[in-house]
């Protein structure tokens, strides 16, 4: 089945762009397993990542609406807020970013090292709040200030994850479908899933493509419980739009992203430095890391449906190593 309705939604091609899916030809020696991975992480701005995807669908809106502000939210590290910013400047638009500081630490390097850096030299305005209790509320009352200001603001949720950003994601499984015909026979798909949009949209567009892979979110905030209905929900939205059938199961892992978001942990450095060491890739210690601690440990419990070659969407936030050393 096409997913030809995806043509219907304006976006701008240039913020995003294909990306490389390769062959970690180390990582799959040392590991006894083809694996391969889409190199979201190095999407053309701001240090690449993930978001840009979501970006080309919601900027091109925020365009269309006559916008002149994007305002969102996220942790002082956010590889969202940052992208937002990144794109902001290059439209020629004015960012403001709700902060919170999710770990309660006072490093120095976590508050001004990392994203952080990125967002004063994208010139994005900060507000901090004690905590995102309820984003999708204070994203509107700030919006309303702004609004009151003379700004025309556009909000963007939390991670760019609603059902016109996941779009991104399911653009991207068209992507991975064209460079797997023909020479990549994939049997597994690893993803961290956060705010979910990413996760959603691979959802959609895989079972369209690509129906017998198997897709597993790795979670980096919350029990399987919690997560799967905000998955599950965003799959339905993004199905409702494209006028197509979603069936496929959400499948979760939630192993990994203990102590907490946001906070590295020993699984999730092993992976980030055993990567490294191999194919000179990095991950981060928020998101891919503890993705990556998933697809090893998966491997070595054999949770994979069987042992074909799997493909690790490498989702970016490298910037945030800087700020989370030396807990690296």
């Amino acid at each position: 089945m096409s997913l030809q309705n995806l043509t219907r939604f304006p976006r701008l091609e240039f913020i995003g762009a294909p990306t490389p899916l390769e062959y970690l030809p180390r990582f799959s020696d040392f590991l006894g397993r083809d694996i391969f991975i889409k190199r979201d992480d190095v999407t053309p701005m701001a240090m690449g990542g993930n978001k840009l995807r979501k970006l080309e669908f919601l900027a091109a809106d925020a365009l269309r609406e006559g916008a002149d502000t994007l305002i969102t939210a996220g942790a002082i590290q956010s590889n969202h807020v940052r992208q937002t910013a990144a794109v902001a400047a290059k439209l020629g638009l004015h960012c403001v970013a709700l902060l919170e500081n999710p770990i309660g630490t006072t490093a120095e390097n976590y508050l001004t090292n990392g994203n952080r850096l990125l967002l004063d030299l994208f010139n994005a305005q900060i507000e901090m709040c004690d905590a995102l209790t309820d984003p999708t509320r204070q994203l509107d009352e700030l919006a309303t200030r702004l609004e009151a200001q003379g700004f025309r603001p556009y909000v963007i949720p939390v991670g760019g994850s609603n059902a016109l950003g996941a779009l991104g994601y399911v653009e991207s499984a068209l992507e991975i479908a064209r460079q797997c015909e023909g020479a990549v026979g994939l049997s597994s798909v690893v993803v961290a899933s956060g705010s979910a949009g990413t996760h959603a949209g691979l959802a959609i567009g895989l079972e369209q493509l690509l129906p017998d892979v198997e897709l597993i979110g790795v979670t980096v905030s919350r029990t399987v419980a919690d997560q799967k209905p905000k998955v599950v929900a965003l799959q339905q939205e993004i199905a409702q739009r494209l006028d197509i059938k979603a069936s496929a199961e959400i499948t979760l892992w939630d192993d990994y992203f203990a102590p907490g978001y946001g906070q590295p942990c020993d699984e999730g450095n092993e992976a980030i430095k055993l990567l490294a060491r191999l194919e000179g890739i990095l991950l981060d210690p928020v998101y891919t890391g503890k993705a990556m601690a998933g697809l090893l440990d998966g491997i070595e419990r054999k949770r994979f449906k069987d042992d074909g070659p799997i493909l690790f969407v490498h989702t970016g936030g490298a910037p945030a190593l800087f700020a989370y050393h030396p807990h690296v």
